[in-house]
């Protein structure tokens, strides 16, 4: 069965910016995005989430190994990140106005479209790309951060009922 999945943590806020966040950090994101979910115009009072990312996206990991790439990367800036966080989020009692943390999980199964896919072997020597776990640093890194953990799974197998 063709497998893709990736792994990223994000941090996401409408009033930080990625590049604040990496000057605050010292790390420099591997991707960056504004959300606009309705394609409003941009207005200055109320301005778009912006997210700046660390990702994994290594074919033939699975997820746990991919988590432990990026955490690998975020792990020295533990400590930063729990202090942009409190900062970010003090006395606010609008959640959406603050900074968000999170790691992200994103599989397809039957992802027969995407290039350089990982297809699950028959042979007990590869690994088993269904099977993946957070480790005990993995939780005590969320749980510093304040993170959350967030796993997108979506099948992609062609439907065979005819109209």
């Amino acid at each position: 069965m063709p497998l893709h999945q990736y792994v990223y943590f994000a941090l996401s806020s409408r009033r930080i910016t990625p590049q604040e966040i990496t000057e605050a950090l010292g790390i420099a994101p591997d991707e960056t995005r504004v959300h606009n979910p309705r394609r409003l115009p941009a207005d200055p009072a109320q301005p778009f989430r912006q997210s700046w990312k660390v990702v994994c996206r290594e074919p033939g990991l699975r997820v746990d190994e991919q988590i432990a790439h990026v955490l690998d990367r975020l792990r020295p800036q533990t400590a930063r990140i729990a202090e942009l966080m409190k900062r970010f989020n003090a006395g606010d009692d609008d959640p959406d106005q603050g900074l968000e943390a999170r790691l992200e999980v994103v599989r397809y199964f039957n992802d027969t479209e995407q290039q350089g896919e990982a297809v699950l072997p028959d042979d007990q020597d590869e690994p088993n790309l269904f099977g993946w776990w957070l480790d005990r640093e993995a939780i005590a890194f969320l749980a510093a951060t304040g993170a959350y953990l967030d796993v997108d799974e979506y099948d992609l197998t062609p439907d065979t009922q005819s109209e």
